[in-house]
């Protein structure tokens, strides 16, 4: 059985493509399971683990005033974190990732298992999504991966 990330990897390859990821409540999750494959050097650039907001403005040009605004478990900063990812890297797709994956930190507006996911393709327009996740922090945190590494498949095919 093929599993997720295989098919990712599978489809980066396919059409000569590379990744880079810009992970905040996932610590670097996403780049790992990419990275577990062997042959990934040929698909995956490199990963930033953003997990403060100075990180996010330090290395992913996550606009201070973005933040500010929409915090940064948002749309407005993970599609900033895929641009700068981007500008960043030598890569073709950016996947970026926010959220809140507990115990503590969430609110009414946004509850724990709130995460942000955004996926660009270079010199395409970003698409972001919200998505609410059940569990327990590591839970929320594999479901998550998951659900960014399918969008990946979704924005290839």
């Amino acid at each position: 059985m093929t599993t997720l990330i295989q098919k990712v990897s599978k489809s980066l390859h396919k059409n000569n493509l590379t990744l880079v990821t810009a992970e905040s409540c996932t610590g670097g999750w996403i780049a790992k399971k990419m990275t577990d494959l062997s042959g990934s050097s040929a698909i995956f650039d490199r990963g930033f683990v953003t997990y403060s907001n100075q990180s996010k403005i330090d290395m992913l040009n996550v606009q201070a005033s973005t933040l500010a605004a929409h915090g940064a478990v948002s749309e407005a900063v993970v599609i900033e974190m895929t641009q700068g990812a981007l500008l960043n890297s030598q890569a073709d797709i950016a996947v970026s990732i926010s959220g809140i994956a507990g115990p503590d930190c969430g609110s009414a507006d946004k509850p724990v298992g709130t995460i942000c996911f955004a996926w660009q393709q270079k010199n395409q327009q970003a698409i972001a999504k919200t998505k609410f996740f059940e569990g327990d922090r590591d839970s929320i945190r594999s479901q998550a991966v998951d659900y960014s590494l399918d969008g990946i498949n979704q924005l290839i095919d």
